[in-house]
């Protein structure tokens, strides 16, 4: 007998989910404590029971967490990785991000695996999985492609059998599936190819399993409303490289209709499945508990608000996002038996109520797993040691002959002959061999250096556009870009690399807008961010409609006398602010990147006071200018191929304030920026203040719309707002 409890609301925020839902829900190494990583840059330790968070971590802003953070139960600490390659290891008592263990690793990762008894997993998009500690000890050993052309991981689950840690993952690659089973104490990796039987035209929308000493039990939810099972092996008898399994019907119409945000499923117990979906072509979204073994549906539970299409099990608590909010609904599952099946079993007692952990695995002892609680503790120590004394990277020696011959030519070779081997070895070259790129970019540094005349842009800059640099692998390049005024330089790195330090970001800021526009116009910037103002046709259309757009702000609003008082002594055209750029286009360029690079608003701020007050006021002209641009249009964009974000223009108006007010409002030439700015808050203040005031109408019209159900077929409503 299974049984749905009232469900609560675990947190009454967003939790930044967008409408594809969060990253993930892991469990914590303490009991009733649990990760929940959105999909943007945010990381939060909840305890279930008290219904609170315990801890939250972030990113920089323009970083982007990929893939759900876990722990690590042998050490405690927790595991997340961003930008795809970025992975970082803190402690609950840690704060702040940018200060923990990072690792920048050579491919892109697709998820990190942990649960208890073994040490946390860390599998790449391409299919190869490493453990963890043998990939922290070489963060850019070389990854090796597993799946080939298109194929792309669907789902992924991870056990531990007789004490071994067993990955299994679902690819797909025009429309077929495959199974692959690696087992890491045999190092041995098996693949399937799994049929679809003879419901061709079905699509499969979700997978959960659990495993036994011998199988792994594959469920899927196709797109005609039934579940099926496929039986893995893990241990294969068959020496052929990739077998075929067939699936059989376990349930039939367990869901109906396929919402927006998808259906899934996850398994409960040996008996038991959950679905998230609709049981009706019509209806709302469910949460219904199917017996597996009876065939019968045993509870559910309507979602009126809606789902993402996800769901996850642990111990006794389903997490799922009803509607915005992350809701936990504590759920039961007792002795499967006939009765129990059908609503005979009597509630006086249940004694026979069991729960089995979401991943399954009976073999698992407390404590047990390689290594001894001293050598974790020692790598433990020895990770942090290292992380204080340097984060980057180290250099690996190149493995190719043709970049040894390259790294010979730049050491006393022309520059035209550099050129040449570069070329060559550019040819040849694969993304395997990145940290070569690392090696020939120092080498030329370190030259340059020892050669000031001596300064192959050309070669770094085609270097760069490999698309496989970070800051960490080449510290000294936007270095020696700042010293020779290398904007084009500058700009490239700003648009590629994850981890530029705030120290650099500012100090390009403070070149890009002190550079003379004579210097500018002979050098290649990149312009795709910058979009031709001087559109006349967008302009006119712009006119015709004035007072529905910019969000309820115009710049020529006289809401207050003050300030109108202060622009009397100055008459001026109020359309010439709003229409021409103070800036000249390559110049916007190179602000736009600078805009678009990730930062820690901590660390960024001591740096921009150093920037000269009227290199500041010119910036905010600009991010104003680029603000009335963006609410000229109901979306709230600018045009442009990468264009800056709305919310990227306003967190850097803020920024600059914060750190510059003082000094700003001492410029005469800011005065009217300044009272453009407070202008636009107040009216801003006064739309939020509007909105306030219907939203008590808003949620009497949401009470009302909950009520037709009762009401007959046909009414006629009258409703009035008072």
């Amino acid at each position: 007998m299974a049984a749905l409890e009232e469900e609560f609301t675990l947190s009454a925020v967003t939790l930044g989910a967008r409408p594809d839902g969060l990253l993930g829900v892991e469990e914590s190494d303490k009991t009733d404590h649990f990760l929940v990583t959105d999909r943007s840059r945010t990381v939060i330790l909840y305890k279930v029971s008290d219904q609170k968070p315990l801890g939250s971590w972030s990113v920089k802003q323009g970083q982007i967490i990929t893939c759900p953070a876990v722990c690590n139960f042998q050490t405690g600490e927790h595991i997340v990785v961003h930008d795809n390659k970025v992975l970082r290891i803190w402690n609950h008592e840690d704060v702040n991000l940018d200060k923990v263990f990072k690792a920048t690793l050579s491919a892109e990762v697709h998820r990190v695996h942990s649960i208890q008894g073994t040490e946390p997993v860390v599998l790449f998009k391409s299919g190869a999985a490493r453990g963890l500690e043998a990939l922290l000890a070489e963060p850019q050993q070389k990854i090796e492609t597993v799946l080939s052309d298109g194929e792309v991981i669907k789902w992924t689950k991870f056990f531990v059998v007789y004490r071994h840690p067993v990955l299994v993952f679902i690819t797909e690659k025009d429309g077929n599936h495959f199974a692959y089973v690696q087992m890491f104490n045999s190092r041995n990796l098996s693949k399937y190819t799994l049929l679809l039987g003879q419901e061709d035209n079905s699509v499969t929308l979700s997978f959960t399993a659990y495993v036994d000493r011998k199988f792994i039990f594959l469920m899927s939810l196709s797109s005609d409303g039934c579940i099926y099972e496929t039986l893995i092996p893990i241990y294969p008898s068959d020496t052929e490289k990739n077998q075929r399994l067939v699936r059989s019907l376990l349930l039939k119409a367990v869901v109906s209709g396929i919402p927006p945000n998808g259906v899934t499923l996850t398994i409960l117990d040996q008996d038991h499945v959950a679905v998230l979906g609709p049981p009706r072509p019509s209806s709302k979204e469910c949460l219904s508990i199917w017996n597996i073994k009876f065939q019968t549906l045993q509870t559910s539970k309507e979602l009126p608000q809606g789902t993402s299409g996800q769901l996850w099990y642990y111990g006794e608590h389903l997490f799922m996002l009803h509607g915005k909010c992350l809701t936990v609904v504590p759920c039961k599952c007792g002795v499967s038996s006939l009765a129990g099946a059908l609503g005979k079993l009597k509630h006086t007692q249940d004694p026979g109520t069991q729960t089995m952990p979401h991943h399954v695995n009976w073999e698992i002892s407390p404590g047990c797993g390689p290594g001894s609680q001293n050598s974790v503790q020692l790598r433990r120590t020895l990770r942090r040691k290292k992380n204080e004394v340097s984060l980057q990277p180290e250099v690996a020696v190149s493995e190719a002959a043709v970049s040894e011959q390259l790294l010979s030519t730049i050491k006393n070779g022309s520059e035209k002959h550099i050129e040449v081997e570069l070329r060559k070895f550019l040819a040849k070259w694969t993304p395997d061999s990145h940290t070569a790129v690392g090696d020939i970019i120092t080498g030329l540094l370190e030259r340059s250096k020892a050669e000031p005349s001596f300064y192959p842009r050309n070669c770094l800059i085609q270097l760069v556009q490999t698309h496989v640099l970070s800051y960490s692998l080449c510290p000294g390049l936007m270095d020696t870009a700042l010293e020779k005024t290398d904007v084009q330089m500058l700009q490239l790195c700003l648009q590629q690399f994850p981890d530029i330090p705030e120290s650099v970001t500012c100090a390009c800021l403070k070149l890009f807008l002190s550079i003379g526009d004579d210097s500018l116009q002979g050098i290649n910037i990149n312009m795709e961010s910058v979009f031709d103002y001087s559109n006349t046709e967008q302009e006119e259309k712009m006119e015709e409609q004035p007072e529905i757009l910019r969000n309820g702000f115009n710049p020529e609003d006289s809401n207050c006398s003050n300030c109108n008082q202060e622009l009397n002594e100055k008459p001026r055209d109020s359309t010439e602010e709003t229409a021409s750029c103070p800036v000249i286009p390559k110049r916007a360029a190179l602000l736009n990147a600078v805009l678009h690079a990730a930062y820690s608003e901590t660390f960024l701020l001591p740096h921009l006071k150093d920037i000269p007050a009227q290199d500041i006021t010119l910036f905010l002209q600009y991010l104003y200018f680029l603000y009335l641009k963006c609410s000229e249009n109901a979306t709230m964009t600018l045009p442009g191929k990468h264009p800056p974000t709305l919310s990227q223009i306003m967190d850097w108006i803020c920024l600059l304030l914060d750190a510059n007010f003082t000094v700003v409002l001492m410029i005469p030439e800011a005065k009217r920026l300044l009272i453009n700015l407070y202008k636009f808050v107040k009216s801003q203040i006064s739309v939020y203040s509007e909105l306030n005031k219907i939203e008590v109408s808003f949620r009497e019209l949401q009470k009302l719309n909950q009520e037709k159900n009762s009401r007959g077929l046909y009414s006629i409503e009258v409703l009035e707002l008072f």
